[in-house]
């Protein structure tokens, strides 16, 4: 792929997460919403993808504009401007991929609601999380800052009752920052987002991930885990965080850091796939880099899709950089 010549070891970490954010997204969407007897029925196994993804990757590149724009400081205003700015995005082609509750938030901003009260009454999504991507990325080596800032973007479409979201947000935008670090392993990087929700009120997301890993340590068979992940970790409402990111985090664990694998796995788990399979695989690309096997799956790509995340890629990694100079500095000047 002549697109890759040339990047840094960073940028080809960054690229990898971003790329195979878009092919967990993409290969997860046949089977979206189906139960894993449904999966095995029509598909079999699923190893194969085409498209440039869904929602997943609408939301998550309207978050890279929003951190780009800001120099790496994006609130959750930020986030929200980008959701006015593309509204065509969001209710594209793609806005049956959304889930209502999201539609209806942006449908508020464009009214003229202020960000900070349009999670009023929400329903819990896997929205923060599947896009928070890009703030592990210029938050690169700093998992604590990634979780802080993670926490604060996700209180757009999450907040009170479903302030777990939030923690479900803030462990994978720790993930990728531990991910993009250097000598991380897949139990480092799991050990961290778990280590970076809050102690007490994020209790529950903490010990749900904790379980799902244990589950997934324990088990010698994918289809044997699956049965009993679904057993015990089902929510009322199919993208709830509480489920989506203990499935996650439990395959990057069963893939062992392999982002095609992750992918796979995802894509045959049921249920919310597409996401699962974007948060995955980004975290294992993050890990991963790009290596003979990942190169030549992104090369599955469109040329568009290659160039869009090859673009972002090289923007959020130039500010991770300037970030990280500039805070460098502030410290150094302190008292």
């Amino acid at each position: 792929m002549a697109v890759i010549n040339g990047l840094s070891t960073f940028e080809q970490h960054v690229f990898a997460t971003l790329a195979f954010g878009v092919i967990g997204d993409a290969i997860g969407s046949p089977t979206e919403l189906q139960e894993p007897e449904e999966i095995e029925r029509r598909f079999g196994w699923v190893e194969t993808f085409e498209g440039d993804g869904t929602d997943d990757v609408i939301m998550r590149d309207l978050l890279a504009a929003a951190l780009i724009e800001t120099e790496g400081y994006a609130t959750a205003d930020d986030w929200a401007a980008q959701w006015v700015k593309h509204r065509a995005m969001i209710f594209g082609d793609k806005a049956e991929r959304f889930f209502p509750s999201i539609l209806h938030a942006a449908e508020k901003l464009a009214r003229g609601y202020v960000p900070r009260i349009i999670a009023e009454g929400t329903m819990p999504t896997t929205t923060s999380a599947m896009a928070i991507a890009p703030v592990g990325i210029v938050n690169a080596g700093h998992p604590r800052a990634a979780a802080a800032q993670a926490t604060e973007i996700a209180s757009l479409v999450h907040v009170t009752n479903v302030g777990f979201c939030q923690d479900g947000a803030a462990a994978i935008a720790a993930a990728i920052a531990a991910a993009l670090s250097s000598g991380a392993t897949v139990e480092s990087v799991l050990q961290t987002a778990i280590g970076n929700i809050k102690s007490w009120s994020g209790g529950e997301m903490r010990s749900l991930i904790g379980d799902a890993l244990d589950l997934a340590k324990s088990s010698d068979d994918f289809k044997l885990f699956r049965k009993a992940y679904h057993e015990r970790f089902r929510r009322a409402v199919i993208c709830d965080s509480r489920e989506t990111i203990p499935a996650a985090l439990a395959i990057v664990w069963l893939a062992d850091g392999d982002p095609w694998k992750a992918v796979v796995l995802s894509a045959n788990f049921g249920r919310d796939t597409d996401t699962i399979g974007c948060i995955a695989g980004g975290i294992c690309g993050a890990l991963a880099g790009l290596t003979l096997e990942t190169t030549a799956r992104i090369g599955e790509l469109s040329d568009k899709a290659r160039a869009d995340q090859l673009k972002l890629a090289k923007g959020l990694a130039a500010i991770r950089h300037h970030k990280g100079r500039k805070e460098t500095i502030a410290w150094s000047n302190g008292i």
